[in-house]
């Protein structure tokens, strides 16, 4: 005797349709996050972090702009400011402090540089990020604005290049310039 045919309850057959679909479909391949088509990609910044440091950037770019960062490995926060180059978490206008990506859109009236800090969780030995910058063109200028009519100048076109400084450097050297004047000092007091 044949076995009596089994039909799947139709509930657990829309399932197995909609994870079909899902996988099928052509953007769940995809591992870029959805950006508005008025959004321009100045700049992508990678870096590493130790636990309970900041890497401090500088952005000089006008506008509104947009900053996405993910971490590749363990967690790095956001931290803008306007009006401190070397921002924490003590000190900022911006954050996203989240477990995933974060997100932080500096207004086009903030002062420039814009300080940017990136903080390395101490919940992990080291915090690796990626951050995408964006232009948001979206934001109409105001038309009396000097930034809606073209400048006759020659630097008018440094206005809008993006700048984002790596100020750890400066700080390196600001202490070896410092560490060899105290050097300088003990050899000529030594000899």
């Amino acid at each position: 005797m044949a076995a009596p045919c089994r039909r799947a309850a139709p509930w657990t057959t829309a399932l197995l349709l909609l994870l079909t679909s899902q996988f099928l479909s052509p953007g769940s391949c995809s591992d870029e996050e959805e950006v508005p088509e008025e959004w321009v990609l100045l700049h992508v910044v990678q870096g590493q972090i130790g636990p309970g440091n900041y890497r401090y950037l500088r952005l000089n770019h006008e506008g509104k702009i947009v900053l996405r960062m993910r971490s590749l490995k363990g967690d790095a926060d956001l931290y803008v400011s306007a009006s401190s180059l070397n921002p924490s978490f003590d000190d900022y206008e911006l954050q996203s402090a989240t477990c995933g990506p974060d997100a932080v859109s500096i207004p086009a009236h903030f002062r420039r540089p814009v300080g940017i800090g990136v903080y390395g969780h101490p919940s992990h030995l080291e915090s690796e990020f990626e951050m995408k910058v964006y232009y948001d063109s979206t934001v109409a200028q105001h038309p009396f604005d000097e930034a809606a009519y073209p400048a006759d100048d020659a630097d008018a076109g440094q206005k809008h290049v993006l700048v984002l400084e790596d100020t750890s450097k400066e700080e390196k050297l600001i202490l070896w310039k410092i560490l060899i004047s105290i050097l300088k000092l003990v050899l000529e007091i030594l000899f």
